[in-house]
């Protein structure tokens, strides 16, 4: 570990249905090691090409909410050039344009800048993947 940069890598179980999963305890774990009460940013990416990152509300509906939208906006059915895997498969590679894989969010006095009900969280629509990694790094 340097003093500017750390990166951890989370591995998360999201199952076989579609999910949002908090990762907003993990995150803020990561901090309390990597930025020891400093200023800076957190990345945070899922290297993976159907999954993203949201920043969002959680457990008041929101995060239904959101795979309810995405189930609207991108229907699991045949209209989709991209045919391996589930059907309607075509559908998760097409997630990461409207939930990005990335979020930089900022680090204040080692903790995360989140607002009131702000969580950090994977969406995962793919069911045929239930294995995401989750890479952190802070830069001070």
């Amino acid at each position: 570990m340097t003093d500017a940069f750390t990166t951890r890598t989370l591995d998360i179980t999201t199952g076989s249905g579609e999910t949002v999963a908090d990762l907003t305890a993990e995150v803020e774990s990561f901090l309390r090691e990597a930025a020891r009460g400093r200023d800076g940013l957190l990345n945070i990416f899922v290297p993976h090409a159907t999954a993203g990152v949201a920043v969002i509300e959680t457990g008041a509906g929101s995060d239904k909410d959101l795979l309810s939208a995405l189930h609207d906006l991108l229907p699991a059915d045949d209209r989709w050039q991209h045919r391996h895997g589930s059907p309607g498969h075509g559908r998760d590679h097409v997630l990461p344009a409207f939930v990005p894989p990335h979020a930089t969010l900022p680090v204040i006095e080692g903790r995360l800048a989140l607002g009131t009900w702000q969580s950090v969280c994977l969406v995962d629509t793919n069911g045929d993947n239930p294995r995401r990694q989750v890479r952190l790094s802070f830069l001070g």
